[in-house]
């Protein structure tokens, strides 16, 4: 039996007809979309590197149903910079080598947007080390991510004071 979605991802509508209720979303992504830059880690929700938005929440893509998100808005990290201008969050990361191998990097990113949206970040290194606790470095890169982290949060709090000025 097939079954018909509708997803936007990064901006744009797409409709899907799965042949299997059982198809994640991280899989979707992937193999049916090519976004590879959501990664399959462990495929069990416990390292962090599949993390998207999924309506502006942070979530592990592995488990999660892409059937049980008929009609969401999903942001993967192909789509967070506009053009050739990074997101905030990619920059302080580059600026702080907050990664080695970069295999979990996708997912430190669209975690801490998450965090960030969330209202979460703040300027406390331990709370922004607890609230990107569900995604894993091999490498041990977590004192360049969380200074980025703090970084970007900053500026983008500066940011927005300007604005509202």
């Amino acid at each position: 039996m097939n079954h018909s979605i509708s997803l936007t991802v990064n901006g744009a509508r797409r409709d899907f007809v799965l042949d299997d209720p059982r198809v994640t979303l991280l899989d979707l992504l992937r193999e049916r979309l090519h976004l590879t830059g959501t990664k399959k880690g462990c495929d069990r929700g416990q390292c962090g590197a599949c993390t998207i938005l999924v309506d502006g929440k942070r979530i592990n893509s592995c488990l999660a149903l892409a059937i049980s998100h008929d009609g969401a808005d999903i942001l993967t990290i192909e789509g967070v910079a506009h053009g050739d201008q990074l997101h905030p969050v990619q920059a302080a990361l580059i600026a702080h080598d907050g990664f080695q191998c970069g295999f979990c990097t996708p997912g430190h990113i669209m975690s801490a947007i998450g965090m960030m949206r969330e209202g979460q970040a703040g300027n406390d290194p331990e709370r922004v080390r607890e609230c990107m606790s569900g995604n894993l470095c091999r490498c041990g890169a977590y004192a360049g991510i969380v200074d980025a982290v703090l970084e970007a949060q900053a500026g983008m709090d500066e940011s927005n004071q300007r604005r509202s000025a």
